[in-house]
């Protein structure tokens, strides 16, 4: 079986080709978009839409409540359940998305970290909030001094989640990131899809302005009491709750979400240019990517 892989970052147009070579595979789409997962988040996180999901067949959209932990750990073990399960049925599978953690979980595997006790991290949920980041990171550096010294200070998930793996577990973080690509059942192909930066940054900042139109800030206003959750921890939900609760002006909060996506493509795009495994396309070749596929195929 072949696993075809169609990543990019933000905005670039994998919604649309991913229905197109779907079908010309004969497979389903197993959405690889960590915020889509979730329910009640179709405008912010520009999920399918109900025609689109009507016209093929998808997996891990809009499967999630907002309160469910999920992880990338999770993924993997979901997605490469789900390909055995459609093996019978399907010689090649799409995986389409933009979640890089998730992309590199199902290709390459990720450690196999153990679980995290719920009271544990109940508990250093509650100390975020009630002692701040930086008696966190303090403690990540007595306990796991190797972790400290390349994790990324500024982000509390990757310190969070540092400590309720030395934790649970009693051991360093950095004992079980071992970084060993794991073996796959399939073959993968991935595809990339790039535009010139000027021009993703346009496609960028008309989506939010669209998004916007379609009632983004309708919807965002339905989800301002569970804003404390993970799964609404990011870029656009978050501004969108600053205006909401009135420390910023409308105008100024859909600038700062068009920046940060901005930003946030940037990083996709810095990540997925040290794959020499991936095979580049711009979107709009739409009959030299579906070529290449066949080539390609099962």
């Amino acid at each position: 079986m072949k696993l075809f892989v169609l990543l990019g970052p933000t905005a670039v147009g994998k919604t649309a080709l991913s229905l197109e070579i779907a079908k010309s595979l004969g497979s389903p789409v197993i959405n690889c978009d960590s915020r889509q997962i979730y329910k009640d988040m179709s405008i912010g996180t520009a999920a399918p839409t109900k025609e689109q999901l009507d016209e093929v067949k998808h997996y891990f959209v809009k499967i999630l409540e907002l309160q469910q932990y999920y992880s990338a750990a999770q993924y993997e073990e979901d997605v490469i359940r789900l390909a055995g399960q459609l093996e019978h049925a399907h010689s090649n599978l799409l995986l389409s998305g933009g979640s890089m953690m998730y992309i590199d979980a199902v290709c390459n595997g990720i450690d196999d970290i153990p679980s995290v006790a719920p009271e544990v991290r109940e508990e250093l949920k509650e100390r975020l909030q009630s002692e701040g980041i930086e008696k966190l990171r303090n403690e990540l550096r007595l306990l796991d001094p190797e972790y400290y010294n390349i994790v990324d200070l500024k982000n509390p998930k990757r310190i969070v989640h540092a400590l309720e793996i030395c934790y649970t577990s009693g051991k360093t973080y950095t004992s079980f990131r071992i970084r060993r690509k794991k073996e796959r059942p399939f073959g993968i192909v991935k595809i990339g899809l790039r535009r010139e930066r000027d021009e993703l940054f346009e496609r960028i900042s008309r989506r939010v302005d669209m998004m916007i139109r379609e009632g983004w800030i309708e919807e965002a206003e339905r989800l301002f009491p569970y804003r404390h959750l993970n799964a609404l921890n990011t870029v656009g939900y978050k501004e969108l709750f600053k205006y909401i609760d009135g420390t910023w002006n409308l105008d100024f909060a859909i600038e700062k979400i068009k920046k940060n996506t901005r930003d946030y493509a940037k990083k996709q795009m810095t990540w997925f240019a040290h794959d020499e495994n991936i095979h580049w396309f711009s979107p709009d070749n739409e009959k030299e990517i579906l070529d290449f596929i066949s080539d390609n195929r099962q």
